[in-house]
């Protein structure tokens, strides 16, 4: 049986790699050794921050709330706010609170009246 060189799938792979390496800086864009190593660290950052975006944007949507009530009362907190929505029976998610802050302020409004309320009851 006649010997068969890799040459085809070797170079397949190792352009699969400098692709995935374009726009890097110095060798790590063309020389298949250091790629593999900047891409395979790149895929790790990757997976990391899809889990920690989720972390960021929740984080963000409570500052714009927390924003939002003290621009309607000063002496309401956030974690007030959230305990008045709770006891006022109202599920609303911090992204769509944080949106209704930004894009419906009336409707906001009209939200933590009911919190307060309810916190004043």
């Amino acid at each position: 049986m006649s010997r068969t060189k890799g040459g085809t799938v070797a170079h397949a792979r190792h352009k699969k790699i400098v692709k995935a390496a374009k726009g890097y800086y110095g060798r790590r864009k063309n020389t298949f050794k250091v790629a593999t190593q900047a891409v395979d660290k790149a895929n790790q950052y990757a997976t990391r921050d899809r889990k920690n975006r989720k972390r960021n944007f929740r984080a963000l949507w409570i500052q714009r709330i927390n924003a939002a009530v003290r621009a309607h009362d000063e002496t309401l907190t956030y974690s007030r706010f959230i305990n008045g929505l709770t006891l006022a029976g109202i599920e609303v998610d911090r992204k769509v609170l944080a949106d209704l802050a930004v894009n419906e302020p009336e409707a906001f409004a009209a939200i933590v009246r009911q919190a307060q309320d309810k916190l004043a009851a």
